[in-house]
């Protein structure tokens, strides 16, 4: 389904990704976690093509996003994709913020883009909220009208740059609740997060980036219980704990 193959990547001089490698299988759940500055976000922002990279290449579905044939902004279309700050437009309604990309990406109806997008408010539970604006949401709810904007494009993969980090502790559960739900129903997911009782709850595998780098790759149960590294047991020390 996803294929990074030896990809690197730099701001100027400074080397931000270094030789990253990973496969990830359909309906997989893998999460990336890390120290801060490590290369995670980067890393996720790569598969959908939001962040160029220099060397390598990444394939989801068969396609290259080094092949010049391949439409990048059609593939990025079918990657969904849910930032750490929402990104959902201000001056529109919950509703409209729901239906634009499918209207003006996908071609649907208005009508259709509606029904649509007001089933998935439905099932993140806030079918209450459609004609409120993201002002009058609080940052979980937001959150969820983000993931629920995602799934509207009918994306064959879901990427995660850590949803959860900007919200109050009271409205982590709120998200990860709907993030478990999707996972549980087999949506191949790449989850960029710190909470750990999500990754022992629903990943397949756990990536531990540090500097840059794939540290270690492995089977949620063997991370958690022998991590290799060093760098990786010090984190899981201070993170569990």
């Amino acid at each position: 389904m996803i294929s990074i193959k030896n990809v690197s990547k730099w701001y100027g001089q400074f080397q931000v990704l270094t030789d990253c490698s990973t496969d990830i299988q359909r309906g997989e759940v893998v999460v990336v976690c890390g120290p801060s500055g490590s290369g995670k976000s980067t890393l996720i922002k790569t598969v959908n093509g939001l962040e160029p990279f220099q060397q390598g290449d990444i394939t989801i579905d068969g396609l290259s996003l080094t092949d010049k044939r391949t439409n990048l902004a059609k593939l990025r279309s079918k990657v969904g994709m849910v930032f750490q700050h929402f990104e959902l437009f201000p001056h529109l309604s919950i509703t409209q913020n729901l239906t634009l990309a499918q209207i003006k990406v996908l071609g649907r109806s208005s009508d259709e883009a509606t029904q649509k997008g007001l089933a998935l408010l439905d099932r993140v539970g806030l079918k209450d909220h459609a004609d409120k604006y993201p002002a009058q949401l609080s940052g979980g709810q937001q959150q969820r009208v983000a993931i629920a904007r995602a799934l509207s494009m009918d994306p064959i993969a879901m990427l995660f740059d850590e949803p959860t980090s900007a919200l109050d502790p009271e409205m982590i559960n709120e998200v990860l609740d709907v993030m478990v739900e999707l996972a549980q129903e087999g949506m191949t997911m790449m989850c960029v997060t710190h909470e750990m009782g999500f990754a022992r709850k629903v990943a397949n595998r756990v990536i531990f980036m540090d500097r840059g780098a794939i540290v270690e790759d492995d089977q949620k149960d063997a991370f958690f219980a022998h991590p290799k590294s060093d760098r990786a047991k010090e984190f899981l020390a201070k993170i569990l704990h």
